[in-house]
């Protein structure tokens, strides 16, 4: 009986033993022992043929319809055809030359057989070429054939490969299954007992050769048990060996800088966001390093689209044009100054639709100051105003106080008597419907903009209960109406009435008589029900949340009190990064910061955005800086000298506190003074050793925050990130998706491919810009073997074929190059193209991403360089080349690269698979939602497990075999309490040999040193 460590070229000699080795990465008996069936077909059960996975290694059991031998090439050669049935679906066999003999005397009509081989389709009809097979209904004079192997048993479907079919390696396994007796069992005879889960050897014997269904069930459940808790062990003794190490406890330092920051800040955090600091600080204070994930949104929004208006002394300028020092006006009518500018990059944007039509836009975490009918006032996220908005009776729920009414000052000459400039507007009417309320007449004191108001009311306006109604305004005069009506703490309402005219109702507080005639004015009750105090302006009603769009904005900080601004009249406030806060936290109590993202461009727009949100406080210890600031510095590896030098030096003296970089923070030479706190921006884009490699710089273990914007479905975190703690900020879009996705199948509907084209161009004629990605460059330098330059363009170079049938050749992915030429001579002829790769010189890449974003090209043909930090709101077009090509979470990421602005972006995900396969169910997936965790669900589960836990994420070995880990949650959940648990009371596994064993199996001395490095 060989031992589970032996080599399988002694058990089954050395061809088999390399195919198994070369194809499936089974090197010894204990792993063919672990090389688990696929599934299980009954004697004489047919297999589903309509749902045969294309491009697949299958093995099916299927019965023989008809066979007929076809000639071609003039009668010169010859091919065997062969349908098969399930009585549902069929399937074609195609076999050639003189490879059609044994098949043509073997596979007659009413036979039953097993067929191995790999799907393809050809004239949109599923087919195997050559494949091997097994009959299974030959007669009993044949001995020790596949009926005596297969009789009266379920018979296990193996992953196989072209060069070894599934019955073969149950040939292979029945050579080593006597070796599961030398099986060591992991699983602590308490646990195991507990749960009722077999022993491990008969789940081998079971999983292998089952008698019935029951046996596939428990064996299947025993060995996903196997699975989870070692792994489980192993992550639970690395987060206990992390517990282990010294660090330099973190404690927050009152009146520091973060003290100073937050109280620039209006407000508080979310609910969500103040748990998640709360969880960080706590972890920083402990005196063993910090291991947390934080993902989703890490920076928080309480922002306005940067064409939103914001009312300062002298009237309304746009959010974008917002500086520190800028002078603004405060709900309570008083004067503030901006003391903080948050660029927070694109964002979901919403509208708010008031009682009296106005509207006004914002983020979805914006904070609003309420009241609701028998209760005071609240501040609530639109998010959450969004969640509540009606009564049960299906009226609004809440309502906005309008901002006191306050003298503006535009600077502008009035020479006409306010009222008479009302009084000429009104008596014009919708005549002259280019007439307007002048600006110097809107950005004007109160007594004036009162006057223009009884003007124009006295000279077409009337009485109407308790308000007043204007006559028939043409569309821009009735909206300055509505504006200056506002401005004075009134409410007014459009009704269309003809020809683009519009009455305008107005009701105004006690104060500011809407008429100076006197008879008009007295047909005005003073007093009446609902009608505001003296000088108090009316409540409008929240009537519905609209979903806009994807919009740049930002977020400004008011030196009041209040921490409160008025736009369209309206209270608004914001706040800041979580991650940013922990780095202050860490400054403050003596310690530096690095932040670790994985592009030039991403570090510069973190280096941007923090040094703009901290103002003053990151100027440490230079002219105007904050007495009690640092400095915050970035390092790339574009770096002039001079200011590299300096940088290095702010670090290794201390002077910086906070530095942002790429990988060039790696480097040897770069030094830290007293690195405390490491954050990892987009994780999945480092390798451990490098994240290890800027850890090691500090002089004991530095904190490490991971951040990703990737949403990570529970049960990958509790696999992948098991040694992690984990932090979720839940900031999914919701409403109407801001981009459109659709797939367009380019060989089946050819058609769709060239109005792919034609849309790219009407994006352009509208004044918008436009992307196509493809996979590879198109250079020699990355072109697969055997392919020569510029067959990306076309079908490729490709094996010389068998047979006319063999027409699936393999071609290199499409490339930037090739697709460039092809458009600009073709279907985007005329418009102007570039190209944008990762082998251009870095001066040629910034002047190409300059001119697209100053909109000096139409359309930009990429690889996946763009897929990180380009940001061209102006760009609402995408075209993604050999979309089959790409991952879930890539297409994801490209597409997020339109509809950053006002305008709706389209996503065009071009593939010329069939629509049956796997890879267009892939792209529909994509096209049919925006939320990341729900596509991140569905990477996961077409993705094979050995994938999930890849070196490149965790260390693991990747052999998941039985557990899947979107599927098996709640095993996986209780492995890790089991495994904490034991670990806690046994981190040497001193009671659990076996344990050890198995632990040793699964991480060898560079796996486990891997993952140390975690």
């Amino acid at each position: 009986m060989a031992a589970l460590d032996e080599p399988l070229k002694k058990i089954l000699g050395g061809t088999t033993a390399k195919v198994l080795a070369e194809h499936l990465d089974l090197q010894t008996v204990g792993d063919l022992l672990h090389h688990y069936p696929r599934r299980y077909a009954e004697r004489g059960e047919l297999t589903r043929l309509a749902d045969l996975p294309l491009d697949e290694h299958v093995t099916v059991v299927a019965q023989v319809a008809d066979a007929r031998v076809l000639k071609f090439n003039g009668g010169r050669g010859q091919r065997l055809e062969v349908t098969l049935t399930d009585g549902s679906g069929r399937l074609r066999l195609v076999f050639f030359g003189k490879g059609i003999h044994k098949p043509h005397k073997d596979l007659l009509p009413g036979r039953r057989a097993m067929f191995a081989g790999k799907v393809s389709v050809f004239n949109r009809k599923l087919q195997l070429a050559h494949p091997e097979y097994e009959l299974l209904d030959r007669t009993a004079d044949d001995g020790e054939d596949a009926v005596s192997a297969f009789a009266n048993q379920l018979m296990p479907i193996y992953p196989a490969c072209q060069q070894m079919a599934s019955w073969k390696i149950a040939k292979a396994v029945d050579a080593v299954l006597p070796s599961a007796q030398d099986a060591v069992d992991p699983l602590p005879e308490p646990l195991r007992e507990g749960r009722a889960l077999v022993p491990l050897t008969e789940a081998l014997l079971k999983i292998h050769r089952p008698a019935t269904k029951a046996d596939i069930a428990d064996a299947r459940a025993r060995l996903k048990w196997d699975e989870a808790f070692v792994l489980q062990v192993a992550l639970a003794r690395r987060r206990r060996a992390e517990t282990q190490l010294p660090a330099v406890a973190r404690t927050l330092v009152k009146g520091g800088i973060l003290d100073a920051f937050d109280a620039k800040l209006p407000f508080t955090l979310t609910e969500g966001q103040q748990k998640v600091s709360q969880e960080i600080f706590d972890d920083l204070a402990t005196e063993h390093p910090m291991h947390r994930l934080l993902q989703g949104e890490v920076g928080s929004g309480k922002a306005q689209p940067l064409d939103a208006l914001v009312l300062t002394p002298r009237g309304f300028r746009p959010m974008g044009e917002m500086t520190v020092g800028t002078e603004v006006v405060v709900p309570s009518g008083e004067l503030a100054v901006v003391d903080g500018v948050f660029p927070q990059g694109e964002r979901e944007v919403w509208r708010l639709v008031l009682s009296d039509g106005s509207t006004v836009e914002c983020d979805d975490e914006h904070l609003w100051i309420v009241g609701t009918r028998g209760a005071g006032e609240q501040v609530l996220t639109t998010r959450e105003l969004r969640g509540d908005l009606l009564r049960a009776d299906g009226r609004p729920k809440w309502s906005i106080a309008p901002a006191t009414p306050v003298d503006l000052e535009g600077g502008e000459a009035r020479p006409l008597d306010p009222y008479e400039v009302g009084r000429a507007l009104g008596d014009a009417g919708a005549d002259r419907p280019a007439d307007r309320v002048p600006a110097a007449y809107r950005n004007a004191p109160l007594k004036d903009r009162l006057a223009v108001v009884q003007g124009l009311m006295d000279a077409g306006g009337l009485p109407a209960g308790e308000a007043a109604v204007y006559r028939a305004a043409a569309a821009p005069l009735a909206g300055d109406l509505a504006w200056l009506v506002r401005s004075l703490g009134g409410r007014a309402r459009l009704h269309p009435v003809r020809d683009g005219a519009y009455d305008v109702s107005v009701a105004l507080p006690a104060a500011y008589p809407p008429f100076r005639d006197e008879a008009r004015e007295h047909a005005v009750p003073c007093e009446s029900a609902g009608r505001p105090e003296e000088g108090i302006g009316f409540r409008r009603a929240i009537q519905a949340i609209e979903y806009v769009g994807r919009k740049p904005v930002q977020c400004i900080s008011v030196g009041h009190p209040s921490h409160a601004y008025v736009t369209d009249h309206f209270t608004v406030t914001h706040n800041t990064m979580v991650a940013l806060r922990a780095m202050l936290g860490v400054v403050d109590s003596g310690g530096q910061a690095a932040m670790l993202a994985p592009t030039e461009v991403l570090a510069q727009q973190h280096h941007r955005s923090i040094t703009e949100m901290m103002g003053e406080l990151a100027e440490g210890g230079m002219l105007g800086g904050a007495e009690r600031g640092t400095k915050v510095v970035l390092l790339t590896g574009s770096m002039g000298a001079a200011a590299r030098r300096q940088a290095l030096l702010d670090l290794v003296t201390g002077e910086a506190g906070i530095v942002v970089g790429t990988h060039a923070l790696i480097e040897d030479k770069v030094q830290f003074h007293d690195l405390g706190l490491v954050v990892v921006d987009e994780q999945h884009r480092f390798g451990v050793e490098q994240r290890d490699a800027l850890r090691g710089k500090g002089k004991q273990p530095p904190h490490l925050l991971v951040m990703t914007a990737t949403p990570i479905p529970r049960t990958v975190a509790m696999t992948v990130f098991g040694d992690l703690e984990t932090s979720v900020l839940d900031q999914l879009p919701a409403g109407r998706s801001p981009i459109a996705s659709h797939v367009v199948p380019a060989k089946d509907k050819p058609h769709f491919l060239a109005r792919a084209w034609e849309r790219v161009r009407e994006e352009v004629a509208a004044g918008h810009q436009g992307y196509v990605v493809c996979p590879r460059i198109g250079d020699e330098e990355d072109a697969p073997k055997g392919t020569k330059k510029g067959a990306a363009g076309s079908k490729g170079t490709a094996a010389k074929a068998s047979s006319p049938e063999d027409v699936e050749e393999k071609r290199p992915p499409l490339a930037v190059l090739d697709i460039a030429g092809q458009l600009t001579t073709g279907p985007l002829d005329g418009l102007r193209v570039a190209v944008l790769h990762g082998r251009m010189a870095p001066d040629d890449k910034d002047d190409v991403m300059r001119r697209f974003a100053a909109g000096e090209l139409d359309v930009l043909v990429a690889t996946t360089v763009i897929e990180v930090g380009v940001n061209v709101p102006n760009a609402t077009a995408m075209v993604i080349m050999d979309a089959d090509r790409f991952g879930v979470s890539q297409l994801h990421q490209l597409r997020g690269r339109v509809g950053r602005g006002a305008a709706p972006g389209l996503c065009l995900l071009v593939s010329e698979m069939p629509e049956a396969s796997p890879a267009r169910a892939r792209l529909a997936a994509v096209a049919g939602t925006l939320d990341g965790f729900e596509l991140s669900r569905i990477d996961l589960e077409q993705r094979r497990e050995g994938d999930v836990l890849g070196q490149a994420q965790s260390g693991v070995r990747s052999s998941l075999r039985m557990l899947a880990v979107i599927d098996d949650e709640e095993v996986i959940a209780a492995a890790r309490d089991e495994a904490t648990e034991l670990v806690t009371a046994d981190p040497e596994l001193s009671g659990y040999p076996e344990l050890r064993i198995a632990l040793s199996a699964l991480l060898d001395g560079e796996r486990e040193q891997y993952l140390d490095k975690g």
